[in-house]
């Protein structure tokens, strides 16, 4: 595991496995934003329940590979360690196609995450190159399991008007037409090209998440009776988490050979009035 730390204090813990960002505490609180299950499973051929999985290059049963692919499980390198001038921590880690990977997906391909933490933001960067000599369709997510007080109290702003899927019925679309997304039981959704920017609001703090090239958000809570169902679920931890997930698959990304890929995703717990773009509070 690396432990990044910026030099205003803000914190992060990444393991190699999987590329697993496990814990985020921004600057100058050093609260805990993100969810990690006391019941988590370190194996090595088990995904970890919270903080950061890696989704590619399928999203979750929608292909013929393992669920949400193999890199959550998969042993990433580290390629680097640094400090930025502005103080800023951060690391970079790879995952190259092996003989492993070829049994499952038989493409050349190059997986790099960057993960930067300094005051109250944490960027993680998924990147992609195209390897091989033949054009290379993945889809990708980063699963975030945010940390929240009480799931019954928290709001998503800024889907307002988007068009999204039901995890249950994914080829039928509807259109999100109310000003804040609830958590009422099982939440299971794709938005499809989504804002810039949403908030996860609670009664006293807001969490903003910006997307970079990711066209897509999945919200993701299992509720009460599927979490009870995971085995490496904690209980009544359905409660204190929501997955704002930044996201890559309603449309596939497609690569020809040589190209590459790279998109972001960005926490900011530093925001305290309502200044996303486009959000309707009525």
């Amino acid at each position: 595991m690396v432990r990044l730390r910026a030099s205003d204090g803000a914190a992060a813990d990444v393991f190699l496995h999987g590329a697993h960002v496990t814990s985020w505490r921004p600057a100058p609180d050093g609260e805990e934003r993100l969810f990690l299950s006391s019941r988590s499973e370190f194996r090595r051929d088990a995904a970890i329940r919270g903080g950061v999985p890696v989704i590619f290059p399928q999203f979750a049963a929608e292909g013929p590979l393992p669920r949400h692919g193999f890199a959550r499980t998969s042993q990433w390198t580290l390629e680097a360690v640094s400090h930025r001038p502005d103080g800023r921590a951060v690391a970079t880690l790879s995952l190259s196609d092996s003989h492993a990977t070829r049994e499952l997906w038989p493409v050349s391909f190059r997986a790099t995450l960057t993960a930067s933490v300094g005051g109250a933001r944490l960027a993680l960067t998924l990147g992609v190159e195209n390897t091989g000599d033949e054009p290379l369709v993945f889809t990708a997510a980063l699963h975030s399991y945010l940390r929240v007080h009480d799931s019954v109290d928290v709001e998503v702003i800024g889907l307002k008007g988007t068009d999204y899927r039901e995890s249950s019925a994914p080829g039928v679309l509807r259109t999100d037409r109310r000003a804040a997304v609830h958590v009422e039981g099982e939440l299971d959704r794709v938005y499809i090209d989504v804002p810039r920017t949403v908030r996860l609001r609670e009664p006293d703090r807001t969490l903003d998440v910006t997307l970079e090239e990711f066209p897509d958000v999945v919200l993701w809570n299992p509720g009460a009776a599927r979490a009870a169902a995971l085995s490496d679920m904690e209980p009544e931890g359905e409660r204190r988490m929501l997955c704002i997930e930044a996201a890559a698959v309603q449309r596939p990304v497609v690569l020809a050979p040589g190209q590459s890929w790279h998109g972001t995703q960005i926490f900011d717990a530093g925001s305290r009035e309502a200044r996303v773009l486009g959000l309707s509070e009525s």
